[in-house]
């Protein structure tokens, strides 16, 4: 059996987005939808209760209108709820366990302005075991001419490329029958700023060559085994900048997220973090080793 796409449901705004998002990838997946409310003060003893405005009351009804708005663009989908009886983050990464996709809603606004992505989809992103997709509100969108297919974007590290992501990345360009641009984000050597040297164009240009070598390596493989998907390469100055910059046209945008052996400090690098604040896609954070 296809695992489920597991979406955080809240009753805001953003949360709804998710929801509808999640429904139309797990129908692109062939996967069951599976909404989730997680409430650490829905214990047992209080779940019980039956009172209207009783707070498990509210969280199910909720769940259910949620539910129902999303059969309604879905008739076929299959879709279930649960109400966690956990912390949000805690309940949303143990749920994710057994979930193909964990979805959740993001306050972000797109650009360099604010950082508004909340607490739980950061703490949750930085730990589930499964990928997960942080999505926003729908916002107006350059119309595509007849045929002009989507777009997955994925950030990639030269240095060191992961198949995890790569594969997810080429999973969903091939479910959206989307091309896949593939973007390399470099910076220049901490030793230029050392010492205060200013590059050249043409050292920039050199630099910028050899990055896109590295770029056309690490996709080689990738491209013999998917080449019904379109594959855009594309290198800049600035890695952050790059995939933010680049997202404003892209259906999802596919980051990675290191793996860590314990929960003490930060556990997203320094570009998913700033990719996941600002970007104006959805994105995915990818988790691998």
């Amino acid at each position: 059996m296809t695992p489920p796409v597991l979406v955080g449901v809240d009753g805001s705004s953003e949360s709804t987005a998710a929801a509808h998002w999640a429904a139309e990838e797990a129908v692109r997946r062939g996967a069951p939808l599976r909404l989730v409310h997680a409430w650490p003060w829905l214990t047992d003893g209080r779940s019980a209760f039956v009172e209207e405005d009783s707070p498990p009351a509210v969280a199910r009804r909720m769940l259910d209108d949620t539910a129902a708005a999303v059969r309604d663009r879905h008739p076929g989908l299959s879709v279930n709820t649960d109400v966690i009886l956990d912390a949000a983050v805690d309940g949303l990464v143990g749920a994710a366990g057994n979930a193909g996709l964990l979805v959740l809603g993001s306050r972000g606004l797109g650009g360099f302005a604010e950082l508004l992505v909340g607490s739980v989809s950061m703490a949750t992103a930085a730990r589930s075991a499964a990928p997960v997709v942080l999505v926003r509100p729908v916002r107006e969108r350059p119309e595509r001419a007849p045929g002009e297919s989507g777009e997955v974007l994925v950030g990639i590290d030269t240095q060191d490329p992961d198949d995890s992501v790569l594969a997810f990345a080429f999973r969903e360009a091939g479910l959206r029958g989307a091309r896949l641009r593939a973007v390399h984000g470099w910076d220049l050597p901490p030793a230029f700023a050392t010492v205060g040297f200013i590059p050249s164009q043409a050292d920039l240009g050199e630099i910028e060559a050899l990055e896109a070598k590295g770029l056309a390596l690490a996709l080689a493989g990738w491209r013999e085994r998917h080449p019904e998907t379109e594959v855009v390469e594309e290198v800049r100055l600035g890695a952050a900048r790059a995939l933010v910059e680049a997202s404003a046209t892209a259906d999802l945008v596919v980051v990675g997220r290191r793996r860590r052996p314990h929960d003490l400090g930060a556990r997203i690098g320094r570009v998913a973090h700033a990719v996941i604040h600002h970007a104006y896609a959805p994105v995915a954070v990818v988790p691998h080793d």
